[in-house]
């Protein structure tokens, strides 16, 4: 059951438009006081683990991404899901398929066989049954969109950064410090980060901004969906034909319900996140815009149960 009210979710809204927007702006754009919006955020932390996080995109950065799917015995799952999100190749770790299945994104260079490095680290036992691995060759939809659509057109262009995407962007070891930081809590201010790295304010500021400004770095909102209006999510899985896919991964992506498509090898070769409302919800959603889809049928799909790491 959602449980945030109305200016919760605007300023949820707010922060995925601008994670380290201040919150004199955010109140002003939102007509509230500075203190209203520090508290609220404050206590969506403290109570519901929301948090602002900042996000690469790896096709900007050289990487390559694998969907790990990972079938465990009963009852030894979330052990297992836990092991996997401490390792840093992974980008987020999901329980679905009634707990027995691990659903994973891995991220690592060309040259590197990351599904392999990772599970090279799982515990030897007989808990993992099966686990299979599929690149994602292309994506029609993902990184910063928001799941939460509550703010005006005017508010929302008055908080959207300006963003160039363009050429692969380089990483020194200096980035990666940064990047780190930002990794755990994308509104560590500035005085902190200088004192944990040694870069200068200046640096720091100035390097965040190009790595915005060139859609490398952005933020996001990590938050347990359960606490939206549409809390349920599903993995789906689907099947185009050669020919079709890519009219039907555009026309996926453009679906309100879906923040992240894209093309990928395996037996399937078109994977969707979906939100809904419920399993009413979902079931019309599969069977009226999903059924449209041009020459593409759903091979599987799998409720969330629970998120053990990202987004």
């Amino acid at each position: 059951m959602a449980v945030l009210d109305e200016l919760d979710l605007k300023i949820v809204h707010a922060l995925q438009l601008d994670g380290r927007a201040p919150f004199n702006r955010v109140a002003e754009v939102l007509d509230v006081s500075d203190q209203t919006v520090a508290r609220r955020y404050a206590r969506l932390r403290s109570e519901h683990g929301i948090r602002v996080v900042g996000s690469t995109d790896p096709a900007l950065l050289g990487e390559t991404s694998w969907f790990v799917r990972v079938k465990c015995l009963p009852h030894d799952a979330l052990a297992v899901a836990k092991a996997l999100a401490r390792r840093p190749e992974t980008s987020w770790v999901k329980l679905v398929s009634g707990g027995t299945e691990i659903v994973c994104v891995v991220r690592g260079r060309p040259d590197e066989d990351a599904p392999a490095v990772l599970l090279d680290h799982l515990p030897r036992t007989r808990r993992v049954v099966d686990v299979t691995a599929n690149c994602v060759l292309h994506v029609f939809f993902g990184g910063p969109r928001s799941v939460v659509d509550v703010l005006s057109p005017a508010q929302v262009a008055a908080l959207t950064p300006h963003v160039e995407p363009g050429r692969r962007v380089v990483l020194d070891d200096a980035d990666l410090l940064l990047l780190a930081i930002l990794r755990r809590d994308g509104r560590t201010r500035v005085s902190a980060i200088h004192t944990e790295t040694g870069l200068p304010p200046t640096t720091i500021r100035r390097r965040v901004e190009e790595l915005r400004v060139s859609g490398a770095l952005y933020f996001d909102v990590d938050l347990d969906y359960g606490l939206l209006p549409t809390g349920m999510q599903t993995l789906l899985w689907l099947s185009a034909a050669p020919e079709r896919l890519v009219a039907a991964g555009q026309a996926l992506a453009a679906h309100p319900e879906v923040p992240f498509a894209a093309a990928t090898t395996g037996a399937t070769n078109l994977y969707a996140s979906v939100l809904s409302a419920d399993p009413a919800a979902l079931f019309t959603y599969l069977t009226t815009r999903v059924a449209d889809l041009p020459a593409t049928r759903v091979a599987e799909t799998a409720p969330v149960l629970r998120s053990v790491k990202g987004l």
